[in-house]
């Protein structure tokens, strides 16, 4: 049976490492998706493969990457390779622009999205705990939070402002396909 590939997105400072990695570590057979980013790998955050903006672009031309996207004056790609892990049936988590969402769900069979929340206050706050960027930096991203999802996409909202223990519950119950059961954890923090 092939593996699932469930795409976590949401705002900067919404959580998306910390769930996937707490996820992974709940459930060993799920993969996190290495991400290959045009900034250099000693930047700190998420595990990732730093490359320059040449060897990015080559590599897009190769068509090495299942997925790519710019953003905040950086491209990010996903590895084509994600779909041989995928077919050898391990189901993976991966990082992902909401505007890539429609290509996703178009190119992988059985994707799955789960859009992580969380008001404006946390946000605010654990971007300013990470130290990688400026006040007007900060400003920014939480002024890009509120866009919209694409139509059309089947995205699960879940919000990540309480404990990570409750949302890797939700999400582990999504790639259970209990969804009934995640929205009980969620309801559980209202």
């Amino acid at each position: 049976m092939a593996g699932r590939l469930l795409g976590i997105v949401g705002p900067s400072g919404v959580g998306k490492d910390s769930v996937m990695e707490a996820v992974a570590a709940a459930r060993p057979g799920i993969g996190l998706v290495r991400r290959v980013i045009t900034r250099p790998s000693e930047a700190g955050g998420e595990d990732f493969e730093g490359v320059s903006e040449a060897e990015f672009a080559a590599r897009a031309a190769r068509g090495a990457f299942l997925l790519s996207w710019p953003a905040h004056g950086l491209h990010y790609g996903i590895p084509a390779s994600v779909l041989d892990e995928l077919a050898a049936g391990r189901d993976l988590l991966v990082n992902l622009s909401r505007a890539v969402l429609p290509e996703a769900q178009a190119k992988v069979p059985g994707f799955a999205c789960v859009a992580l929340t969380a008001p404006a206050e946390v946000l605010a706050d654990r971007l300013a705990a990470r130290g990688r960027e400026s006040r007007e930096e900060i400003a920014g991203r939480l002024a890009r939070a509120g866009f919209a999802l694409p139509e059309g996409v089947d995205v699960v909202e879940l919000d990540n402002s309480g404990p990570l223990e409750r949302t890797v519950a939700a999400v582990l119950a999504l790639l259970d396909d209990r969804p009934q059961e995640a929205a009980r954890e969620m309801e559980a923090r209202r």
